[in-house]
């Protein structure tokens, strides 16, 4: 078989997966369209009247804006922080652990919320943190006050950031954890005939080894930067907590679906797909210039 012949197998192979592609991802592009008109479901998108960037120039002056762009570069970036450190911390924990079976049931168990829906672990968080629920039963032990934790905006985000590590820290270690595995072991075995200790080995061998892998994925986290996680927000959230909670992608929610205010709800959220695109193209290029990671 000639290589012409085999990239026509190849190419047949992609064509499922490109018709996807194209009805899914591509095609409803051309729905952005509605960002520059006053959408009218009635006469469809190309029958509704153009208003130029007047949707654009609207979102720069309600006085929600500021507030959450705020929360979603906050939110978002907590999330990001705290999504590279507990996985690191965890994975470098797990690694000096030395009886096989407790890694496998340690990992099985952090690796579990990963797998849940936020619609169920809405329901856990909600029972965890309700006023008679089980965190709050046991800070009473210690004479503190009940917290609305899901009411206060002051104690809102921690909940999402924290929610959202625990849900999945123990399946972003996976990456640090196979990046263990390619350290040479003699290194290990020449610090310890120098008596080195644990610290000392972790210091100046563990980090060192994974510091291209913790580049490389701090580096291409930059691309969600404004995705401060609309799932989990919709089912956490509610009026009480919109100062701290409320965020792009819940804000078109509400905008463009609850009030049916499509034109506004559609201009802002093709700024934010604008400025992430921009921010995904930086971090390849830091990736590219930091760890030497390309796909292109």
């Amino acid at each position: 078989m000639n290589n012409k012949a085999v990239q026509a197998h190849y190419h047949l192979m992609m064509l499922p997966g490109m018709i996807l592609l194209a009805v899914f991802s591509f095609y409803p592009i051309l729905g952005s369209v509605i960002a520059f008109k006053k959408y009218l479901p009635a006469k469809g998108i190309w029958g509704s009247p153009w208003v130029g960037l007047d949707n654009i120039a609207y979102m720069f002056q309600i006085s929600d804006s500021k507030v959450i762009l705020y929360n979603t570069l906050f939110i978002a970036l907590m999330k990001m922080i705290a999504g590279l450190v507990v996985p690191l911390a965890f994975a470098l924990l797990l690694n000096e652990a030395r009886v096989r079976l407790v890694k496998r049931v340690v990992q099985t168990i952090v690796y579990l919320p990963h797998f849940m829906s936020w619609v169920l672990l809405s329901v856990i968080m909600l029972n965890l943190l309700s006023l008679r629920g089980v965190v709050n039963q046991f800070l009473g032990l210690f004479g503190i006050e009940p917290i609305l934790f899901l009411g206060s905006n002051s104690w809102f985000p921690a909940v999402l950031v924290g929610s959202d590590v625990w849900k999945d820290f123990g399946f972003s270690a996976i990456i640090y954890l196979a990046a263990l595995t390619a350290i040479n072991p003699s290194l290990y075995e020449a610090a310890e005939i120098d008596g080195a200790s644990r610290w000392r080995k972790l210091a100046h061998i563990t980090l060192p080894g994974i510091l291209s892998t913790v580049v490389l994925l701090a580096t291409l986290s930059l691309g969600n930067i404004l995705d401060a996680g609309f799932e989990q927000i919709l089912n956490l959230y509610n009026p009480l907590v919109y100062a701290s909670g409320d965020v792009i992608d819940t804000y078109v929610y509400r905008v463009g679906l609850v009030q049916s205010q499509y034109g506004i709800a559609s201009a802002v959220g093709l700024m934010k797909s604008v400025v992430s695109f921009v921010l995904i193209v930086i971090s390849y290029q830091l990736a590219a210039r930091l760890a030497n990671y390309r796909i292109f």
